[in-house]
């Protein structure tokens, strides 16, 4: 009997050791190779500045199970840059991270890779996150969206859309929560609200630019298209060298079938602030809606020398090469996509 026992111990020491081992092997990260762990500065280098190879160290990067919260994130702002079936993996990785900060980063990500009407999908599912801030950025990210698009979660969005009102509503003296109301009343089409909340956030600021634009959109939308040209006049008036406003002016006069009048607007903001693409890439398009398609390749190969990482142009660039004829230049850059991400979706496409 006492040998039995023995035995029993012995066996039962075997199975807690085998199972401490196990724990101890699923609890470990697996090891990351040196050179891998190493190459995090150079993985964000070439994403930040579109060289060759920039797709593949980024995703093996962002792969990684031993980067800091704070790595994570920065490699995440700039997959967007890089999209492919991989990269929306790992931003859909990011989505599920034990860390909120990254989770908020992955939402933008998202942004970034995924077309509006497919984004509820990845999204919705952090409207039920633990963490407040990440349902109210999955919110922010989720504005705008028609109902057929925000599709089952239509619900679960107008509960924290109402939860997320009631927070703002307690920061009164706060102008950016003030803005960020307003957009909430402008997504559920309370335009009488909107209004009230802009005007109070414009009496806090006078000088917000943000809050005049979104004001002039809600002005438009309730039908006041006087109004809103005389508040952007009036600001324009009193800030003729914010680029910001010209740039408003010419996406306002886009909106009211004056392309002609927009490209004033729209190239005074670019002459203000010549480094911002987005200002650029609205001129672009303008451009070539005027049919000056010269002026717009112009604008977006000034576009892909200054940001070669800037997908969006480089690719609207081959497209407008393409209807010219000028197919080498539409090589010249495909390769340079090709070498930068060869898994990226305009090349899988046959662009």
């Amino acid at each position: 009997m006492p040998q039995a026992r023995r035995y029993l111990l012995i066996s039962l020491s075997i199975v807690i050791l085998l199972a401490l081992a196990w724990f101890f092997l699923r609890s470990s990260p697996p090891a990351v190779p040196e050179a891998i762990r190493q190459g995090y500065g150079v993985a964000l280098e070439k994403a930040r500045n579109g060289q060759p190879g920039a797709a593949r160290v980024l995703y093996q990067q962002l792969g990684r199970p031993d980067l800091s919260d704070k790595q994570r994130t920065r490699l995440l702002a700039v997959l967007p840059n890089y999209p492919s079936p991989q990269a929306l993996k790992l931003a859909d990785a990011g989505l599920h991270h034990a860390s909120a900060q990254v989770r908020k980063a992955a939402i933008a990500s998202v942004l970034g890779l995924v077309p509006s009407g497919k984004r509820s999908l990845l999204l919705g599912p952090l409207l039920d996150d633990p963490e407040q801030s990440v349902r109210f950025a999955a919110v922010d990210a989720l504005l705008g969206l028609s109902p057929d698009d925000q599709g089952l979660y239509f619900g679960p969005l107008q509960q924290v859309i109402d939860e997320y009102t009631q927070v703002l509503k307690t920061r009164g003296d706060d102008v950016e929560a003030q803005y960020q109301l307003a957009r909430l009343y402008l997504h559920n089409a309370d335009l009488a609200r909107a209004q009230q909340t802009l005007e109070q956030a414009l009496k806090l600021a006078p000088d917000n630019l943000q809050a005049v634009v979104l004001q002039i959109e809600v002005l438009d939308k309730q039908g006041q298209s006087e109004a809103a040209r005389q508040l952007l006049a009036k600001q324009l008036q009193a800030q003729q060298d914010s680029a910001y406003l010209q740039h408003a002016l010419g996406l306002w006069l886009l909106q009211h079938d004056q392309g002609e009048f927009a490209l004033l607007g729209l190239s005074r903001a670019v002459e203000l602030e010549p480094n911002n693409a987005a200002y650029r890439y609205d001129l672009a398009t303008t451009l070539h809606s005027e049919q000056e398609l010269e002026a717009a390749q112009k604008q977006l190969e000034e576009i892909v020398q200054r940001q070669p990482y800037n997908r969006k142009a480089r690719v609207l660039l081959i497209n407008y090469w393409k209807e010219s004829g000028q197919l080498q230049n539409v090589q010249v850059l495909l390769a340079q996509l090709e070498q930068q991400n060869p898994d990226d979706p305009a090349l899988q496409q046959g662009l």
